[in-house]
């Protein structure tokens, strides 16, 4: 056997073949670690995640605030590019963080006002009922914080206001059967 005179690279030799070994640079950065002191750091993420859970409700109202402020001036200055983006934004955000947070519900319900705002050919014809209902109910889920008894009630409104959603949508745009099995798919079915 002959090592290279560096001592980085060790070469076997055999009579049919050669073996080269080269050397494992991590060995001189990695550390040994006893059992008792190694870390987790998923356990790490779950209490910090646990510890930030306080705060989770108060940024579901800073977002549901946004929301309903972002419907103001709809309400105000009509459905523009910006205003409907806005909207979308708004809703779209609470959509992706209100399972997070421990507000299903919610995001079911943003969901489906999130379907109506990409599925509906001219959102100024949306009933803004059927916009305001979406809101209204986001803003109970989070405000009420539904406790384990309540979450079915919750649940109920955002599959009814889903329905009545998905009813308004196949109906205007029966002409247009590309959207229509977009909206007819199935999703998600909001958490109990």
């Amino acid at each position: 056997m002959a090592k290279d005179k560096s001592g980085d690279i060790e070469i076997q030799k055999f009579a049919d073949h050669h073996v080269i070994m080269q050397p494992n640079p991590f060995r001189k950065v990695l550390r040994r670690v006893a059992d008792e002191d190694l870390d987790d750091p998923v356990a790490r993420a779950e209490k910090a995640l646990a510890d930030l859970s306080g705060e989770f409700k108060n940024w579901m109202v800073i977002e549901t605030e946004r929301l309903a402020a972002s419907h103001a001036a709809i309400l105000k200055d009509g459905f523009t590019s910006a205003t409907r983006a806005e909207l979308f934004r708004a809703a779209h955000d609470i959509k992706g963080d209100a399972a997070t947070f421990g507000f299903p519900a919610a995001a079911a319900a943003a969901e489906s006002l999130c379907r109506v705002i990409e599925h509906a050919p001219d959102l100024a014809k949306v009933p803004s009922e059927l916009i305001a209902h979406h809101i209204n109910a986001i803003q109970a889920i989070v405000r009420e914080r539904i406790s384990p008894d309540t979450i079915s009630v919750a649940g109920e409104l955002s599959r009814r206001l889903r329905g009545v959603a998905d009813e308004y949508l196949a109906r205007v745009n029966r002409d247009r059967p590309e959207h229509l099995e977009a909206i007819l798919a199935p999703s998600i079915a909001p958490a109990d």
